[in-house]
């Protein structure tokens, strides 16, 4: 548990301060000067800044409309967001991108937030968490200043919204939470002096840095907390992420596993283990975290120990490219792809259509993932349900919750070398691997839209009740 962590002056003082401040302001301003008021017309808020960005938090936002929507058809669903996009375009995106469509489109819209830049990365070179964390309280502002919902949903993992919503706004609070902004693995790392992406290098290997940031996270653990608990719903999309939302938040989160589209795809994709080429598949954003780069060591590996399979072998990268620093990270890849002497190997496809995913999940034999730590892996699941074999990173969702350790859907590795062996023995050994194949598809009803709708529904609908 997170209390059990080291204390200090320093945390004590930092807490106080800040729950201080944050609740003097707050108070005088609700008490003085404004007091939110609710439309007469039941609303039910989203709160997700980034709606078009075509990830698997994204697939969650819409199926979570689509199933209040079935709760209750008269309320209005209103996305706060920071795109652009009309309200047409981005229904004609989500049937394009997720196949999903809506009951009741006339009862979705969106309020604009103008403010998006406070919770961007790139804001915050330094004290990134924090920085976000606080810039999202002066999203939520704005959001309640254009429009305060009886209901609001938090369904990308801004807690340090949730006191405000509930305290200024009246709102009823819930969340559907994919990732910890902090997790006790997270702190594990700072304390074992681990280099990562969100760890760099220069303070892993100092122990005064790595000291100081360590205290700066268990700080801010007691904040993330804090402010975690004022959600009266808290939702979490796998046993990995409730382990660690439960052991900094305290409380009961309930797991409901995030909606894959595994019935059209066990439909529409045939197993036909025979026919599959040599293409290794990878699903995902291109974010730091996914590790792509190590994607692109694991097939140099592969093709310097198999020699015999650079004629007929390709890793196929598929994901989003959501802003400028996607575009530098795809452009980082195609150079690494020429240094490595893979750019005939390598294909790295943004923003396709639902049908182009499927082309290539049906061409696929293996599929890649080697994010640390995956809070759960959509993409993994898709890759089950279109009968593409995953190789996937030991840790996080992957292993709690989908491949697990058992060897009979797919594999879990953690080094390059690892990977690499994994990979081989799939592609020169096919024939031991058809049932593994079938397997992997029986796996994933459990993860289908309808179980989604099912367990969303059940938890909140609490937050409807007796509201106009």
């Amino acid at each position: 548990h997170i209390t059990k962590g080291p204390r200090s002056i320093m945390i004590g003082t930092l807490l106080l301060l800040f729950l201080l401040g944050v609740g003097l302001v707050a108070g005088y301003i609700y008490l003085r000067f404004f007091k939110f008021s609710h439309s007469n017309k039941l609303s039910i808020g989203f709160f997700h800044p980034y709606c078009t960005a075509g990830g698997g938090g994204e697939r969650v936002l819409w199926m979570a409309i689509k199933a209040m929507q079935q709760l209750n058809h008269e309320a209005f669903c209103i996305v706060y967001t920071g795109d652009k996009v009309t309200k047409a375009e981005l229904i004609k995106k989500v049937k394009d991108s997720f196949g999903i469509e809506f009951e009741r489109p006339d009862r979705i819209d969106l309020v604009r937030l103008h403010r998006r830049g406070w919770v961007e990365e790139s804001r915050y070179p330094h004290f990134t968490m924090l920085g976000q964390s606080l810039g999202s309280m002066i999203l939520a502002w704005e959001a309640m200043q254009k429009l305060t919902p009886h209901v609001m949903i938090d369904t990308m993992g801004y807690a340090f919204t949730y006191p405000l919503f509930r305290w200024l706004g009246g709102c009823r609070v819930g969340c559907y939470t994919h990732y910890p902004t902090i997790s006790t693995d997270m702190l594990d790392k700072i304390v074992a002096q681990r280099p990562s992406h969100n760890n760099q290098q220069r303070i892993s290997q100092s122990k005064t840095l790595s000291f100081a940031k360590q205290y700066y996270y268990y700080a801010f653990a007691l904040l993330y907390g804090f402010m975690g608990r004022f959600s009266q719903v808290v939702l979490v999309n796998s046993q990995w992420t409730r382990d660690h939302i439960k052991a900094i938040w305290g409380g009961n989160p309930h797991v409901v596993y995030p909606p894959c589209d595994t019935s059209t795809l066990s439909k529409t994709i045939p197993l036909n283990w025979s026919k599959r080429e040599n293409v290794i598949l990878s699903i995902g954003q291109f974010r730091p975290e996914k590790d792509h780069p190590m994607q692109l060591h694991i097939l140099h590996a592969l093709l310097t120990s198999h020699p015999k399979l650079r004629a007929d072998t390709k890793l196929v990268l598929v994901g989003s490219c959501r802003n400028d620093a996607d575009k530098k990270r795809i452009a980082g890849l195609k150079d690494l792809a020429r240094q490595l002497g893979l750019t005939d190997n390598v294909v790295i496809e943004t923003g396709i259509s639902v049908s182009q995913l499927r082309r290539w999940l049906a061409m696929a034999s293996v599929g890649l993932h080697t994010m640390w730590n995956e809070h759960f892996g959509i993409g993994v699941v898709e890759l089950l349900a279109a009968g593409v074999i995953p190789v996937a990173h030991n840790s996080g969702g992957p292993r709690s919750d989908i491949v697990t350790n058992n060897e009979t859907v797919g594999f879990l590795a953690s080094t390059v070398d690892e990977y690499a062996e994994r990979i081989a023995n799939i592609l020169l050994k096919r024939k031991e691997y058809a049932e593994m194949q079938q397997e992997g598809r029986n796996s994933v009803h459990r993860f289908s839209d309808e179980r989604f709708i099912e367990g969303f529904t059940a938890h909140m609908h609490v937050l409807l009740h007796n509201l106009v």
